[in-house]
């Protein structure tokens, strides 16, 4: 029997999993060679597990604000009440060094009439990081590496909700290169690519603040998100970005209007309640756009009854 247990122990010893063994009460009674060596190495040095109980520090975990503690516990308890068969949780636990992530499973193990738990953690590192470098890829502009359309809609959903919730203001400016066209028809797409391009970059560098996004909302057509931003502050940065885009001095001598690029610029600012609606907001800012360009472009509008204003 020993002989048996010896092979047995050096077998899950070999396993990069880390593997920790439970009994119905919570209480560890077994860990292998993976689970010992993280646990040294990272926040639990010297640590004897066969007596600590798994659940209580889950528990203690949970009662400090730990989300995923409270999850994990739940998670043991569901398995161990036989509502789940086996249960998993994908977390991050970073290091000073580097971001890491790992999946927990739960399974039930019966033996000489007892009930256990076997309880592994796999570093699925590689794997989440392969999967936000593809969710990065499908949020972003190819030409300009800037937030796409898609990333545009979810993260102003998310601030619409935010700025709900907190009772802040919220501030979109929709923002379209005035004739765009004879640019591209004057030069070729690549002279019209790199307008782009230089434009994002000078549109960007107004948008710092977490609450803030830019992006490429398709061809020559900008968005920006500007969380907790007033209509007065929102007014003063497009003025200031409309002046920033003229100073480029940028050729367009076939524009009828202007020798250099300029932009145009619609606003819409709101404290959200929980009667607004999120597209009304929208089409605001798309009315106002429409009104910047039907009356002169180079202009900033922040509803379609104003005037539109100049830049200094």
């Amino acid at each position: 029997m020993r002989d048996s247990y010896e092979f047995l122990k050096r077998i899950m010893d070999s396993i990069t999993e880390h593997i920790v063994v439970i009994d119905e009460n919570g209480a560890i009674q077994f860990i292998n060679k993976a689970w010992d060596l993280f646990s040294q190495q990272n926040a639990y040095p010297g640590v004897d597990w066969r007596n600590v109980n798994y659940l209580e520090v889950c528990d203690h975990s949970a009662s400090m604000g730990d989300e995923l503690g409270a999850q994990a516990a739940e998670g043991i308890r569901q398995v161990m009440r036989g509502e789940l068969e086996v249960f998993y949780l994908e977390y991050p636990c970073h290091s000073p060094e580097e971001q890491r992530w790992f999946m927990m499973r739960v399974t039930p193990l019966l033996w000489a009439g007892e009930s256990f738990f076997v309880i592994s953690h796999q570093n699925i590192t590689e794997r989440k990081r392969a999967e936000e470098e593809a969710l990065n890829l499908s949020l972003t502009d190819g030409l300009t590496n800037l937030p796409n359309r898609r990333h545009f809609d979810e993260f102003l959903n998310a601030e619409w909700r935010r700025s709900t919730r907190k009772q802040l203001p919220i501030s979109l400016l929709m923002i379209d290169i005035d004739d765009f066209k004879h640019l591209n028809d004057q030069y070729g797409h690549q002279a019209g690519d790199d307008c782009v391009i230089v434009i994002g970059a000078v549109l960007k560098s107004f948008c710092k603040r977490p609450g803030d996004l830019l992006a490429r909302y398709g061809g020559d057509e900008f968005a920006v998100v500007l969380g907790n931003t007033s209509l007065e502050q929102s007014l003063e940065i497009a003025h200031r970005m409309v002046q920033g885009i003229q100073d480029l001095h940028i050729i367009n001598p076939v524009s009828p209007r202007r020798s250099v690029v300029t932009v145009s610029i619609g606003i819409a600012a709101e404290q959200p309640q929980k009667t607004s609606k999120l597209e009304a907001l929208i089409a605001q800012a798309d009315s106002a756009l429409y009104e910047a360009k039907r009356s002169g472009k180079n202009a900033v509008v922040h509803n379609v009854r104003a005037a539109p204003t100049k830049p200094a």
